[in-house]
């Protein structure tokens, strides 16, 4: 195994997933035009592996303000909770005030789609980018710490390595606390699972 894909200089590991608007097969609506509609993050300091403190909050859409039924399936976010949210931009200020006194950290996601999602949501609402670190790609990581070169799912990267899935799939907030337990074990934290 090869600890180094997941070496960063940063206090913390600012494990990030996002759940945007969405439509089977992007039939209603290309991918360009999908909004965030949950920010779930979980802070891992990197010295303990031990997840310090955690955020979720819902976002009211304004493109597409009403969800689809694939969406809501998918997600289980429903259009309450939605339209009971914040704004992107409130949304936004709320997260970046919850992880911003904890100093530097590391921004991370399983994959490219959450950072092109929050460069695509800030352009759209005029707002600046929220993070200053690199971009560390969980799922790029994931396959060269353990010499592979195929990239997986987040759910068949965890069943891999013999580890449950803990919430629900494609929820925010639980699919950030998997990543963080990903991490934990891949850094050694608990070993004993593989």
């Amino acid at each position: 195994m090869n600890p180094q894909a997941f070496s960063i200089i940063e206090p913390y590991y600012l494990i990030v997933d996002l759940e945007a608007t969405c439509s089977k097969n992007m039939v209603l609506f290309p991918r360009e035009e999908m909004e965030i509609i949950e920010i779930g993050a979980v802070l891992l300091e990197a010295s303990s592996l031990e997840i310090v403190s955690s955020f979720e909050t819902f976002v009211r859409p304004v493109r597409h303000p009403k969800l689809t039924p694939f969406c809501t399936e998918l997600t289980t976010i429903t259009q309450t909770q939605v339209d009971g949210a914040p704004g992107y931009k409130e949304a936004l200020n709320r997260f970046q005030n919850w992880f911003r006194p904890f100093g530097s950290s590391h921004f991370c996601s399983w994959g490219e789609y959450d950072r092109h999602q929050f460069q695509r949501d800030c352009q759209r609402h005029h707002v600046g980018y929220p993070f200053v670190s690199k971009h560390l790609n969980l799922k790029t990581a994931y396959s060269e710490a353990l010499g592979l070169s195929r990239k997986f799912g987040m759910a068949e990267a965890m069943q891999r390595i013999n580890l449950p899935l803990e919430g629900t799939l494609h929820r925010g907030i639980d699919d950030a606390r998997n990543m963080a337990r990903i991490v934990q074990v891949l850094l050694g934290k608990t070993s004993e699972l593989f």
